[in-house]
C-alpha cells in the first residue's frame, strides 16, 4: 500500500513471530482505516495483544507459542514528533530519517525485554511513548470507561487546550494550597514545644550572659590562683634572689654577684692596657653587669606586685573559677565552647521567636491560596458544564445515526469535595428511550451500546483531542445490519485524522477499510498456525462474502459483498 501524505505518527508494519497461534507474519498497516478479519479462532486478538506489547502492556508468558522459546513483536512506526523524538533519546535510541523501530520479546519463562529505537530499554519506556501514540478500545477499556475517573478524562480531553490549561492552573493552585496547609500545621502543632524550647534557651542564655565568659579565661585563672596560693614561698625566693644578685648592704667585701662582677671588670680594665685581647672580656663583664642590673630591676617590681595581693584576690579568683566551672558542666568543655554554644543558641531563639511572624504571614497567604483555588475551581466547573453540555449534544447525534435513534447522552456534573481535579464529579449518562431516567453507563448500557457509546465519543472528542493511532477490538459485538454500517462510517471519519485499526468480524465494518488485512489459520500437519496477508480485489470480495455469509462464493453473498464494497468507497462513504 503506498504511502499517504499524514500529519502525525503511523504504525507503518508490524511482524509478530511465535505469539498465540501466529507463527511468523507481517502486517501492513499504514495510514487511514485499517481491518482485519479472519476466522473464529484465527488469532485476530494476538494482533491487538501484540500492539498491547508493544505499548508497555505486562506480558503473560502463556501467549508465547507452543514449543516456542519466545514470543517477539516488533513495529515500524513512522514519526516526526518532537515529544516522541525526545522520549526515544531519553531512552538511549534514535530516529533514521523519521522512522522508529519498537521490540518487545517475552520468553516462555516470562521475562520480558524492549528495545526503543534500536536501544536496549526498560518495559516503561514503551508505556511513555504509548501514552503519545496509541489509544486502545475493547471490553477493557469499555470497562474502563465506566468509572468516573475515565469520564472524567474523557470529558476534559473534549474540553480541549482551553480547559486543560485551566486545570493545569488549577492543579498548580491546589498544589500551592496543601503545601502552606502543611508547613503551618507543622508549626502549628509544634508551638507548645516551640514555647519551652524558648524558654530553656531564654534560662540558660540569662546564665551565661551573668557570667560573660570569655575564650581561655579559665587557664589564666588557674595560673592565677597558683600563684596567689604560695605568696610566701614566693617573697622568700624573691628576696634571696635579690641578695644573691645585689647585697644592698655597705660591706665593701660583699659577694653578691653585682659586687663580684664589678669587681672582675676593674680588674681587667687595669690589665686591659698590657694586652688587647682583655677588651673582649671587658665588654662580656659590662654586659654581664647590666643583665645583672636589669634581672635585680625586674625581681623588685615582681616583689613589690606580690606585696599588692592579698587574701581577697585569691577570694574573688576562686570565686570566678567556680562560676566558669558551673557553665562548663552544662554547657561545654572549656569556655570557647560555652561561647560558642550561646551564640547558637541565641540564633536558635531568634529562629523560634519569628515562628509567629511566619505562621501569621502563612495563614494570610493560606487565606489567600484557597481564594485562588476555590475560584479556579468554579471556572473549572463553569468550563466544564459548557463542554459537558455540547457534548451530550454531539454524542447523542452519533448515537442516533449508530441505530440508538432514541437514546440520548447526558453528561452530569456534581458538586465534589475540592480535589486534585477540581470539585466536580463527572457521570456519564444513558437515556436509552423516551420515557426512561438516564442512567450511569455502568448499570443501563448494554455491551452493544456501550461499544457504540465509546465509538461515538472517541469520534466527537477526537475533533478537540485526536490520537495518532486508535485500535478497536470487538468495537462492533452485539451490533448488525444498519448499526453496523454506521460504525464503519464513524470508523472512516476517525481514520481521516488518526490512524485506525480495528479488528471485526462484520463486512458492514470492513467494508469502509481502505486497508484489509485476513488472519489465515491453517490446521494442517496437526497443529494450528496463522499467517496475515493483504486482501485486494477478488480476496477482499470473496473474504467480504465469507463475513456476510459464512459462504465465500456464494453468488448472492459476493453480489452484497459487491454492494457493499462501493458503499464503502463512495465519496464521504455514502
Amino acid at each position: 500500500m503506498a504511502r499517504r501524505a499524514w500529519g502525525g505518527p503511523v504504525i507503518e508494519q508490524i511482524r509478530i513471530r511465535d505469539l498465540g497461534v501466529i507463527a511468523d507474519t507481517t502486517l501492513t498497516l499504514g495510514p487511514g482505516f485499517t481491518a482485519i478479519t479472519g476466522e473464529t479462532g484465527a488469532g485476530k486478538t494476538m494482533v491487538v495483544t501484540a500492539l498491547g506489547l508493544l505499548m508497555g502492556e505486562r506480558s503473560d508468558a502463556g501467549a508465547v507459542r507452543s514449543g516456542a522459546d519466545a514470543a517477539r513483536v516488533g513495529g515500524l512506526v513512522r514519526t516526526e514528533d518532537p515529544q516522541i523524538v525526545e522520549l526515544v533519546e531519553d531512552a538511549g535510541g534514535e530516529i533514521e530519517d523519521g522512522d522508529l523501530i519498537l521490540t518487545r520479546t517475552v520468553s516462555s519463562e516470562g521475562r520480558s525485554r524492549a528495545s526503543v529505537g534500536g536501544s536496549a530499554a526498560p518495559v516503561g519506556s514503551l508505556a511513555k511513548l504509548a501514552d503519545r501514540l496509541f489509544a486502545v478500545h475493547g471490553q477493557s477499556e469499555q470497562l474502563r470507561l465506566r468509572s468516573s475517573v475515565a469520564q472524567r478524562e474523557m470529558l476534559d480531553r473534549f474540553g480541549g487546550s482551553e480547559l486543560l490549561g485551566l486545570l493545569a492552573d488549577y492543579q498548580r493552585a491546589h498544589s500551592e494550597r496543601r503545601e502552606l496547609e502543611t508547613e503551618l500545621a507543622g508549626l502549628s502543632d509544634a508551638r507548645d514545644e516551640r514555647v519551652r524550647e524558648a524558654a530553656r534557651l531564654r534560662e540558660e542564655l540569662e546564665q551565661i550572659e551573668a557570667v560573660d565568659p570569655q575564650p581561655g579565661e579559665e587557664i589564666e585563672l588557674k595560673q592565677r590562683i597558683e600563684r596567689l596560693s604560695n605568696l610566701e614561698e614566693l617573697r622568700g625566693a624573691t628576696s634571696a634572689a635579690l641578695r644573691a644578685i645585689a647585697d644592698d648592704g655597705d660591706d665593701p667585701f660583699a659577694s653578691d654577684a653585682s659586687s663580684l662582677v664589678d669587681a672582675a671588670l676593674r680588674e681587667i680594665e687595669r690589665a686591659v692596657a698590657s694586652d688587647a685581647q682583655l677588651e673582649a672580656l671587658v665588654e662580656s663583664l659590662r654586659s654581664l653587669s647590666f643583665q645583672l642590673s636589669d634581672v635585680g630591676r625586674e625581681l623588685a617590681g615582681y616583689a613589690s606586685n606580690l606585696d599588692q595581693d592579698g587574701p581577697g584576690e585569691l577570694a574573688a579568683a576562686n570565686e570566678r573559677l567556680a562560676a566558669l566551672n558551673g557553665l562548663l558542666r552544662l554547657y561545654g568543655e572549656d569556655t570557647a565552647a560555652v561561647v560558642a554554644y550561646g551564640a547558637s543558641s541565641a540564633a536558635r531563639l531568634s529562629e523560634l521567636e519569628g515562628d509567629d511572624d511566619r505562621i501569621a504571614l502563612l495563614e494570610r497567604q493560606l487565606e489567600t491560596s484557597r481564594e485562588d483555588e476555590a475560584g479556579l475551581a468554579a471556572q473549572l466547573t463553569s468550563m466544564r458544564a459548557e463542554a459537558a453540555a455540547r457534548l451530550g449534544t454531539l454524542v447523542t447525534a452519533e448515537l442516533h445515526e449508530l441505530a440508538l435513534p432514541d437514546a440520548e447522552f447526558v453528561v452530569e456534573l456534581q458538586p465534589a469535595e475540592l480535589g486534585k481535579f477540581g470539585a466536580d464529579e463527572v457521570r456519564l449518562l444513558l437515556q436509552p428511550h423516551p420515557g426512561a431516567s438516564p442512567r450511569p453507563l455502568a448499570k443501563g448500557a448494554s455491551g452493544g451500546e456501550l461499544s457504540r457509546v465509546m465509538l461515538a465519543l472517541e469520534v466527537v472528542v477526537a475533533a478537540s483531542d485526536p490520537v495518532p493511532t486508535f485500535v478497536f477490538d470487538e468495537v462492533d459485538a452485539g451490533v448488525g445490519g444498519a448499526a453496523a454500517i454506521e460504525i464503519g462510517r464513524r470508523l472512516a471519519r476517525l481514520a481521516q485524522s488518526s490512524q485506525v485499526i480495528v479488528v471485526t468480524h462484520l463486512a458492514q465494518v470492513a467494508a469502509f477499510a481502505n486497508n484489509h488485512l485476513q488472519v489465515i489459520k491453517d490446521s494442517s500437519g496437526g497443529f494450528t498456525q496463522s499467517s496475515c496477508r493483504l486482501l485486494e480485489g477478488d480476496d477482499r470480495l470473496a473474504e467480504m462474502a465469507r463475513l456476510l455469509s459464512g459462504l465465500s462464493d456464494s453468488e448472492s453473498a459476493l453480489a452484497h459483498a459487491s454492494e457493499l464494497l462501493e458503499l464503502g468507497a463512495a465519496p464521504n462513504h455514502g
